[in-house]
């Protein structure tokens, strides 16, 4: 998994009474809910488990033999399920490492062994073919230089090195995971003028301070490192050869001088006990207090005395991706609803990303025994386990290259997926989503507590609840940026997207390290796969209502509601630099939007109050409303950066995984490019009278059906 997922946003409003199933006439939702009952008495955790320490049995790395073996196994338990699969194969650039040096030449010598030592408690832990701890997409070299520390190594951490007059130009610079993506730091390192990045967990983060660590307790380990992509994932995902097309063999590819995406200074990953003797021989300032880890001593800035040499070789290979492709044919065979995880891992990956993985099996599974029973859904509905996800959204990047065309003609929905274990559902999404997902996490319980789904998470409710007896919980998704396969869907080819999953909100763990094993994943991650059966449903029930409604339960007055509420942010943040920008166009399409959905409300009673099953008016009407969310992007991309095209949301040219809302803008007011962002408001404008033109061929489609 390249993230973690938030929690579901929740808020309070005045109860009304359980709204039916979105979509559907009363008699057809009765239908529904009986399939949907059939599919959930059949899920089985055990099978769940099995799969998870099947396909985690060995490391398997993109571009390995073993990665093969997994897509071989998941292409026959989707044939045993009865479905229709096919494997597609791609290739990309997948770099391995080939020599890796770290040394401490002052104030006193040490060689580091870079390691993960092997635990009796966890037979993982010793297997073979274990892809070595390194930061895919790293520039090769060898460098010594004195250290310094840049704590996150986010911009703001480099504005407060200059105000104190620390200068990194020339140096090593070593920062601590977290607060944002971790290509951001040695991107921002070399924008500063340093000649190398080191990335350690501090157990302030991920380790003793979390909790007891590994295998005592679930926490990271002193030794236990995170490998991971640096890829520079806000300019373009997947190949960084083949930015916009498929990497195909024998296709065109760039120079990989001429890669955007690929980092400039060598980067290695290493652990906080590896990170221990270089930080507590650093002088200098002291660090302010949030700069501060748990290390037992106090956290110098440097530069030095401390003085590393890193050598660092990797073999920039085209390696081959394996993506698995399976089908239940539906009767309107051109309407695709899609679900994804990927299966590829740095190492063994039981909870990331087999939890996932096996979660996409049993779901399969499942709705390919009501097929045997001789249903045929409504829409086509497609399973896939991507490859190659680890290294850059590789696998599924190309695979929607590829495709791009035939999925905006088709597709309804992509549903993402990454890990899984106990804890919250995390829900993100597209917001004409929203009140779609509130019903699904209503109708599924939470293992433990009993409770809906959408009140099992009130630790996560975003404001006191009200006074008033009868309120209630609606769920609010939040805003896709990067890190994890819906990131092609919905940024470049404008498929509404969701992603979803269970998770711990406590953080850390042994995320990419040798020990994500089968060991680890059932003494402290979902022990006896409860959340998995329990995500079982939530997809089974998702992709259900989505394949066989009658009008497609999308919903676009929380969409205008949204867009306005991160103009007002903007607006506001603005005003604070003592500027102001022109919203004229996007408030009153806002406005317009406003008033269209609720005509589409009115077309959305009037079309599920009675059946109008086989009427192929609906069925375009249905098509175009499922391109709705197309008219969302820009035509060129945003700037700087035109393989993204989603107005509303992208990853943040320095957050990575975070999302910016109406990026195009808000960046542009960020680095306080005003001419930029006046510009930006005024593309923001034209896109949404570009959708609330769809919007209203839409409604004017339902009007004509009788």
């Amino acid at each position: 998994m390249i993230f973690r997922l938030s929690l579901l946003l929740l808020l309070v409003l005045p109860l009304t009474a359980q709204e039916p199933i979105r979509g559907f006439t009363p008699a057809s939702a009765k239908h529904e809910l009986e399939l949907e009952s059939k599919a959930i008495a059949s899920i089985d955790a055990a099978r769940i488990g099995q799969h998870i320490k099947t396909m985690s049995a060995k490391p398997h790395a993109a571009g390995s033999a073993a990665s093969k073996e997994v897509a071989n196994y998941a292409l026959e338990q989707f044939r045993k399920s009865g479905l229709d699969v096919r494997i597609e194969t791609f290739e990309a650039l997948l770099p391995y490492p080939v020599e890796r040096v770290l040394e401490m030449v002052a104030p006193v010598r040490h060689k580091f062994r870079l390691t993960e030592p092997i635990l009796k408690e966890d037979p993982d832990s010793s297997d073979a073919h274990q892809l070595p701890s390194y930061n895919a997409y790293s520039a090769s070299g060898e460098v010594t230089a004195p250290v310094i520390y840049v704590n996150y190594g986010v911009p703001e951490d480099y504005e407060y090195l200059k105000k104190i007059g620390v200068d990194v130009r020339g140096k090593i610079v070593l920062a601590r995971y977290g607060k944002s993506w971790r290509g951001t730091k040695p991107k921002v390192a070399a924008e500063n003028g340093a000649v190398a990045c080191l990335i350690y967990s501090d157990p302030k983060d991920d380790g003793y301070w979390k909790g007891d660590v590994y295998p005592a307790g679930p926490f990271r380990p002193a030794q236990g490192v995170q490998r991971g992509s640096v890829m520079d994932m806000p300019l373009y995902v997947g190949d960084p050869l083949t930015p916009g097309w498929a990497s195909e063999p024998g296709g065109k590819k760039l120079a990989i001088k001429d890669a955007q995406t690929l980092m400039t200074i060598p980067v290695m990953p290493i652990s906080y006990g590896d990170a221990k003797p270089i930080l507590e021989k650093l002088e200098g300032p002291v660090a302010p207090d949030d700069w501060r880890g748990a290390l037992p001593f106090t956290y110098h800035i440097g530069a030095g005395p401390s003085k590393v040499h890193l050598r660092l070789k990797l073999d920039n290979g085209i390696r081959p991706i394996h993506n698995v492709i399976a089908t239940i044919p539906g009767q309107t065979a051109d309407q695709w609803v899609i679900y994804g995880n990927h299966h590829d891992a740095w190492v063994n990956g039981a909870h990331d990303p087999i939890s996932g993985a096996a979660v996409v099996l049993e779901t399969a599974h499942v709705l390919g025994a009501l097929k045997k029973t001789g249903w045929k859904p409504k829409r086509t509905i497609v399973f896939t386990l991507w490859d190659a996800e680890e290294f850059g959204l590789v696998g599924s990047t190309e695979w929607v290259e590829k495709h791009r065309d035939e999925l905006r003609a088709k597709a309804v929905l992509y549903i993402n997926s990454d890990t899984n274990g106990r804890g919250s559902l995390g829900a993100g999404g597209s917001y004409s989503l929203e009140q779609f997902m509130e019903q699904v996490a209503r109708d599924v319980k939470d293992p433990e507590s009993g409770k809906s789904l959408l009140h099992s998470s009130m630790r996560a409710v975003t404001r006191t609840p009200a006074a008033d007896p009868n309120a209630h919980l609606i769920l609010k998704l939040e805003p896709l940026g990067a890190g994890s396969d819906y990131v092609a869907f919905f940024h470049f080819a404008g498929v509404p997207s969701l992603n979803l999953g269970f998770a711990d909100p406590s953080g850390g763990g042994v995320y990419h390290s040798i020990y994500d094993s089968y060991a680890w994943y059932t003494r402290f991650g979902d022990k006896n796969f409860v959340y998995g059966k329990a995500l079982t449903e939530v997809m089974s029930r998702t992709i259900l209502r989505m394949a066989e409604s009658q009008v497609l339960p999308f919903e676009f007055g929380r969409l205008a509601s949204t867009i306005r509420q991160h103009v007002d942010e903007i607006e506001k943040l603005a005003g604070q630099l003592n500027s102001k920008i022109d919203w004229q166009t996007a408030k009153a399409e806002l406005t317009r939007m406003a008033e269209l959905s609720k005509l589409f409300e009115t077309q959305m009673a009037r079309l599920t109050a009675v059946s109008a099953n086989g009427n192929g008016a609906l069925t375009s009407a249905n098509a175009t409303l499922a391109r709705a969310e197309q008219s969302l992007q820009a035509t060129n991309g945003l700037p700087d950066r035109s393989w993204y095209k989603n107005v509303l949301s992208a990853p943040g040219m320095y957050t990575g995984y975070g999302a910016k809302t109406l990026p195009g803008v808000r960046e542009a007011v960020d680095r306080k490019r005003w001419s930029e962002a006046n510009e930006q408001a005024k593309v923001l404008g034209a896109v949404l009278k570009k959708f609330n033109n769809t919007l209203e061929e839409v409604t004017t489609q339902f009007d004509r059906i009788h």
